[in-house]
């Protein structure tokens, strides 16, 4: 009896992130466009910003077959939340990144000249794109965001936001070593 050594898929077809590619077909240069809304996995975030867990992720692709496997590109668009680097007030903003990632076909050169994690592998006709989406969106994130470019931060004295305060905002600040020169100073004006 003959073994059928086709490894089965571990990935579950009706995942918003795996594709089938059967349509795509194996002729160097086919292309497919692909177009998914998909929500965004849990823990999406950079420790400064964040995309919101379930979010809406826009998936605006391209499949085209190569020799060595599909190679993916386009666009990942998605929602990002942060604080202010200045004001520290709550900041809302669209991230778009893009995406290009080569999924290697079974036995193929790619996938016998690199390492296991060096290049994504297609499992049967079904690719996963959820760890490159992951990949680019958290590499996208900006390291600081800012609710308007002329935001003025925070008074290092009281913490407000001096966009809130008043023009001329400003504490008075005696330095300890001459607060009993001060006080000298107001009694001789009160002698006189």
């Amino acid at each position: 009896m003959r073994e059928n050594n086709t490894p089965i898929p571990r990935l579950d077809p009706r995942s918003p992130y795996v594709v089938d590619t059967r349509a795509l077909g194996r002729r160097a240069g086919s292309l497919r466009p692909l177009r998914r809304v998909v929500p965004a996995p849990a823990g999406l975030g950079s420790g400064f910003a964040e995309v919101p867990d379930g979010a809406s992720l826009t998936l605006d692709l391209r499949l085209e077959s190569v020799t060595e496997g599909v190679l993916v590109s386009g666009t990942v668009t998605a929602p990002i939340t942060s604080e202010c680097g200045r004001c520290l007030d709550p900041v809302a903003d669209e991230l778009a990144v893009d995406l290009v990632e080569l999924f290697a076909y079974p036995n193929s050169v790619t996938d016998e000249t690199a390492g296991q994690d060096e290049v994504h592998r297609l499992e049967g006709d079904l690719l996963d794109l959820e760890p490159v989406v992951h990949d680019v969106v958290v590499l996208g994130l900006p390291m600081a965001m800012l609710c308007r470019p002329d935001c003025a931060g925070l008074c290092p004295t009281c913490g407000q936001r001096l966009d809130d305060l008043p023009a001329g905002h400003g504490h008075e600040t005696l330095d300890p070593r001459w607060a009993a020169l001060r006080h000298h100073a107001s009694a001789h004006r009160d002698d006189s």
